[in-house]
């Protein structure tokens, strides 16, 4: 009788056997379990140390010895390929506080026929390996007429596909990695993000000023969109707990999600952590972004059960308007252009100070783990008593030098563990 993944050549069954092997290896060392534990203390403001986490890696620079080269030859088989491979490197040289679960999920087969709008850009590459780009977006919004170009999403689910893709992979993975089947897990948007990208930046900051009411019109528009989005997601009952999962905010382990009210055949978003961002807000006064932004991230943040704040843009001015209209945030994010006093006077300990590093620090000509050191102890130590995570993320080189995120990695989680409560 034919297997479902009987169309696989067996170097590439092999092949992914044997990286999955070790995943389900490493994913029952009791490490995992000991980690899920410290996250969660974070996360449910009980911190035993601060956590370290480091993602957005310069992939591209990164293959030392072949450990990421891709040998399978099936396109069903490339993309998990490399995904093993890079969560095997990830673990084999800088893990910080990460934590492999122990199976394969196979997500929901969902037909999105997106917004209807998407960007127009050009591209200007200084590596053809990398996906550091300089963009220039041509301007696709630029009145009220143009705002019904934002479509609403229509969004189904193929259960057949769904159960054939998870049958796959439990027959390619069968005695080696257990295989379930995940629903929606991501539930973090940037609607600004977007908008800029068909509206141009200058642009759509000036309108706030001169055209309020277009600009509310526009961002009330793609608000609605997102949270049809959502709204169907829970319709066809696709949500997945997230609670174990990480984000932009490190792992979200607590034990406050799910509620006790949770029906698991049927997650709905208040089950789960949510998460939003106005990176381009950054100029913005706190008012402005209380008007334009936080008031319809609202909309979607207060569907959720925990949330999580913020990316890039410096938002240590900004705690008091997240304070009054976000009742459940839990983590702000803390990027490298922050005021470290006032921002850890504005936190206190109320939520998790999600610090992120600037990864500057790996590009220089020179690399220098000490500087590392101090600096970390010198943040921890004014952030000492506090719900700390440090995430390095948005690394675009580490200069065709991997051992610097190596050190990075070793470095910063030995100062954590001498935060430790």
């Amino acid at each position: 009788m034919a297997r479902p993944s009987d169309a696989i050549p067996a170097d590439d069954r092999r092949i992914l056997r044997e990286l999955g092997k070790r995943i389900a290896d490493i994913a029952a060392l009791p490490v995992q379990a000991e980690r899920q534990a410290l996250w969660t203390c974070l996360n449910d403001l009980h911190t035993a140390r601060p956590m370290v986490w480091l993602f957005e890696v310069p992939w591209n620079e990164m293959n030392v010895d072949e450990e990421l080269t891709v040998r399978s030859t099936h396109p069903a088989c490339k993309g998990i390929e490399l995904q093993f491979r890079r969560k095997l490197y990830q673990w084999d040289h800088m893990q910080g506080d990460m934590v492999v679960e122990p199976f394969f999920g196979v997500g929901p087969a969902l037909r999105d026929t997106g917004f209807g709008i998407g960007e127009q850009v050009d591209v200007a590459r200084t590596d053809p390996t990398s996906d550091v780009v300089s963009r220039h977006y041509h301007i696709q919004i630029a009145s009220e007429a143009d705002i019904a170009k934002i479509q609403i999403p229509q969004i189904s689910l193929d259960e057949e596909a769904w159960d054939r893709n998870a049958a796959f992979y439990a027959d390619l993975f069968d005695g080696v990695l257990p295989v379930r089947k995940i629903g929606v897990r991501g539930t973090s948007v940037a609607p600004w993000d977007l908008l800029v990208r068909l509206t141009g930046v200058e642009e759509l900051l000036a309108d706030m000023c001169i055209r309020p009411a277009y600009v509310h019109k526009l961002i009330g528009r793609l608000t609605d969109a997102y949270t049809h989005r959502l709204d169907r997601y829970e319709q066809l009952n696709v949500l997945g707990l997230n609670n174990e999962t990480f984000s932009g905010g490190g792992y979200q382990h607590t034990t406050e999600l799910p509620p006790p009210d949770c029906d698991p055949a049927r997650i709905r978003p208040r089950d789960m952590w949510g998460r939003t961002m106005s990176q381009i807000f950054s100029a913005v006064s706190p008012a402005m972004h209380e008007e334009f932004a936080l008031q319809y991230e609202c909309k979607w943040l207060h569907r959720f059960g925990l949330t999580y704040y913020g990316c890039c843009e410096p938002l240590d001015r900004k705690v008091g308007i997240l304070r009054a209209n976000v009742p459940n945030l839990r983590k702000i994010s803390m990027s490298p252009w922050i005021d470290l006093d006032v921002a850890a006077d504005a936190i206190g300990t109320d939520y998790v100070f999600s610090w992120k590093p600037n990864p500057e620090v790996l590009a220089h000509d020179d690399w220098d783990p000490d500087f590392v050191r101090n600096d970390a102890r010198r943040t921890l130590t004014r952030l000492k008593g506090m719900h700390v995570e440090i995430i390095m993320k948005d690394i675009s080189t580490v200069r065709h030098d991997p051992p610097r995120l190596w050190d990075w990695a070793r470095v910063v989680t030995e100062v954590a563990h001498e935060f430790a409560t």
